[in-house]
């Protein structure tokens, strides 16, 4: 095996807990590299597969459901993972479709409501209906699920103030179109003090990006024919994402990047220069950032400054 694949797999094999160290200024490289995937309640990797490949919204495409669940089962687990002793009330942001959410039902001790936004003219309210197998027994089972529907870039959450002990905010932050500091203050406002806030999103830093970077490829994500919402918008490394989540008044408590799928770097760039170069950071290049953050300090009034541009001087850190 060569010192580049060795790196590659240098990635999941670290503890799951850290210390966060270093000023706000400086880079952190002490942050968790990637645990093992967590086996949920126990079950065989070929058992969890079984159950989340198995579950379907009733009228879309299978073949698509089955795919996407394979392609993305690891980042599942992995987020389900970071729910590992928490209990209470737990909103699911973006839910459908239901991966995760039929995860938590299955392993976690939280009590699930489920939210998404589909197009403008959708009901605040709706129900979906799922085929999945049971774990169990592997039996055919269908659910109605029911779920608010709402955007979370232009909605004030319908939800009181301190409703949540959790709340799931995960692959939507890259989506996002004009304000994440927003989105993360109305987050922060429908948890209770000191809950958590579960949030995951690609790595922009990843070593498929810095290999595509290096041979001269683009990484910016291609248009959407499911409109402005469908591509990535905005990808954060995993120093910008401690310090948004620092400067909004999250506390991380979990952050580490891992792979999910096969790392293409090598169809791009592969060379001991590669290697001796970000040999230093072998933990920050995962293909997703995997973050577990406590809601601890009131919201700021201003915006970061290094996230934002051509705002007023009095609404800028």
């Amino acid at each position: 095996m060569s010192r580049f694949k060795q790196l590659l797999n240098s990635l999941g094999k670290s503890i799951f807990h850290t210390q966060i160290y270093g000023s706000a200024s400086t880079a952190r490289r002490n942050l968790t590299a990637s645990p093992d995937l967590p086996l949920l309640g126990g079950a065989s990797r070929e058992e969890l597969f079984k159950f989340v490949t198995s579950i379907c919204v009733e009228d879309a495409p299978a073949d698509e459901m089955f795919n996407y669940a394979s392609q993305d089962f690891e980042r599942f687990l992995r987020t389900v993972g970071l729910l590992d002793g928490l209990t209470g009330k737990c909103l699911e942001l973006g839910a459908n479709p239901y991966f995760t959410t039929l995860l938590i039902k299955e392993f976690t001790n939280l009590e699930p409501t489920a939210a998404n936004f589909f197009n403008a003219d959708f009901a605040a309210q709706g129900v979906q209906k799922l085929r999945f197998k049971k774990m169990d027994t592997g039996a055919d089972e269908t659910i109605a699920l029911s779920f608010d529907h709402f955007n979370v870039e232009e909605a004030h959450f319908p939800y009181e103030t301190g409703s949540f002990d959790v709340v799931i905010f995960a692959e939507i932050i890259e989506h996002l179109l004009t304000d994440p500091c927003a989105v993360l203050r109305e987050i922060k406002r429908v948890l209770k003090p000191n809950g958590h806030m579960i949030l995951t999103t690609p790595n922009v830093a990843r070593l498929e990006n810095v290999a595509k970077i290096l041979s001269g490829a683009n990484i910016y994500d291609p248009y959407s024919g499911y409109g402005a919402y469908g591509r990535h918008n905005r990808e954060y490394n995993q120093h910008e994402l401690y310090e948004l989540l620092t400067h909004e008044g999250f506390e991380p408590e979990i952050m580490y990047s891992a792979d999910v799928h096969d790392n293409m770097a090598g169809g791009y760039w592969e060379s001991a220069e590669l290697e001796r170069l970000l040999a230093y950071r072998a933990d920050g290049l995962g293909q997703y950032l995997f973050t577990r953050s406590k809601a601890k300090l009131a919201s700021p009034t201003r915006r970061p400054r290094w996230l934002y541009r051509s705002y007023p001087e009095d609404q800028l850190d």
